[in-house]
């Protein structure tokens, strides 16, 4: 029995050192194995860190190569935008052609023979017979510009003056039907039945769908993608007192986008045929202000033409459909045309002109109120009258040289230089607008600008 238990204990403490060394055993496999755990941890870890990383990288360049391609966009859309804008800026050029006509007076004076006054002749024609013979002058240009000469209007409140105009509203038609787009109303018979008779009239115009301009009011019209500035002056109350009004309207349609502008003015001595210094000054003036053409009208003659630094001064257009007299000394007038071409740069200084010599008279001998294009050796003798008289106007240095002062208000009139000091259409000093104060640009006071002799062929008119 001692033996058994003896042999016993050595197995007890065998198995016991066995377990042992297989917790050993075990541990170390389990230390091996942690290690490689954190081994393979460690490597997951870094390369899940490397694709993190990269894909981090890849998403940067990812955003960076989007970013330079709307970079790029943006840069391509601005450079296009500015080639659109560079090409709109260098837009091709555009031509346009201007007519401009002289004193239309569509009406009559109440105290003229009806049976030979232009209302007569409307009753029996129509609004179409007037202008019937250069209508397809007017409808060939872009823009046909008169000078409307007297009133629309049924107002019975006369001016106290020797000659006042006035027709019904209906008349304005006349302009319509003759393709003429657009009038002045700056001169000396716009009221001659009072400020109603003037307001009436603006109003006959515009329901017939006439441009109008004159005095403070200006215009600009867009034609072909052109805009013209109109501006019309009245000169003949205080003469270069319109200095600042033609700076300040001039300033105004260009203000308003006027490109090409055209300057229209009323001055001048009745019966003459050289412009007066007045006139000169004020037409060279609205040049160098930027007016590309300078007509005028109000002597009821033909007047020269000045080119004056390389633009037109047409001093007088004479009348033209003029209904002030039913057989005038002197039918002879004209339609002065230019043709302009407008480009990026402004307008070309290509000068390019037409003048067609017309009569304001289809019939021989007195007016019939039909203005029409003369031709053969009537259309050669007017045209060398034009030429004539535009020889015969002083040019910029010898007025400057001979003044002393363009500034001047004396007015030095053909007829003063050679000895007649004819005044008659300044002579009524007195205002026949007792309402109007000095500062206004209308003045009655020179409404009566017709000299005896224009009388004395109105008295063949008067009942």
């Amino acid at each position: 029995q001692t033996t058994s238990r003896v042999n016993k204990r050595p197995s007890t403490h065998s198995s016991a050192t066995s377990r042992r060394k297989n917790i050993k055993k075990n541990s170390r496999y389990q230390q091996v194995r942690r290690q490689k755990m954190m081994l393979a941890g460690g490597g997951f870890l870094i390369l899940l860190l490397v694709i993190i990383f990269s894909a981090r990288s890849c998403i940067s360049s990812r955003k960076a190569a989007e970013a330079a391609a709307i970079q790029k966009a943006q840069e391509a859309a601005q450079a296009k935008k500015s080639e659109e804008t560079a090409k709109a800026a260098q837009k091709d050029p555009v031509s346009l052609t201007i007519s401009v006509v002289g004193d239309c007076t569509l009406g009559t004076d109440e105290t003229f023979d009806y049976d030979t006054s232009l209302n007569a002749y409307y009753d029996s024609n129509g609004k179409d017979y007037f202008f019937q013979n250069v209508k397809s002058i007017f409808s060939a240009d872009d823009l046909t510009i008169a000078n409307f000469e007297g009133t629309l209007t049924d107002s019975d409140t006369r001016e106290d003056k020797t000659f006042a105009f006035k027709a019904p509203a209906e008349y304005a038609q006349i302009l319509t039907s003759g393709s003429i787009e657009a009038v002045n109303t700056a001169n000396n018979h716009s009221h001659d039945y009072g400020e109603q008779s003037y307001t009436d009239t603006l109003t006959a115009l515009d329901n017939a769908g006439i441009i109008h301009f004159g005095y403070d009011d200006t215009a600009v019209m867009d034609i072909k993608g052109v805009k013209v500035g109109l501006v019309g002056i009245y000169e003949l109350k205080d003469h270069l007192g319109r200095e600042q009004q033609l700076k300040d309207n001039i300033a105004k349609v260009k203000a308003d986008g006027a490109e090409l502008v055209i300057v229209i003015f009323h001055w001048g001595n009745e019966s003459e045929t050289v412009p007066d210094t007045n006139q000169m000054t004020l037409g060279r003036l609205a040049i160098d202000e930027g007016a590309d053409l300078v007509c005028g009208h109000h002597p009821h003659v033909l007047q020269g033409i000045e080119t004056y630094k390389g633009k037109n001064i047409v001093y007088s257009l004479g009348n033209f459909c003029f209904g002030g007299n039913s057989s005038p000394s002197d039918m002879d007038t004209m339609i002065f045309q230019q043709t302009f071409t407008i480009t990026s740069d402004g307008v070309q200084a290509d000068n390019v002109t037409n003048i067609i010599p017309c009569s304001i008279s289809s019939a021989d001998g007195y007016n019939n109120y039909q203005p029409t294009p003369a031709t053969g050796d009537e259309a050669t003798r007017i045209k060398s009258k034009i030429d004539e008289r535009s020889a015969a106007i002083p040019t910029a240095d010898s007025t400057a040289k001979s003044s002393g002062d363009t500034g001047s208000s004396d007015t030095v009139s053909a007829d003063e230089a050679s000895g007649n000091t004819d005044t008659s259409d300044e002579s009524d000093t007195s205002s026949d607008f007792s309402d109007e104060s000095d500062s206004s640009d209308y003045d009655a006071s020179d409404e009566e600008d017709y000299s005896s002799d224009e009388e004395a062929d109105f008295s063949d008119n008067s009942e």
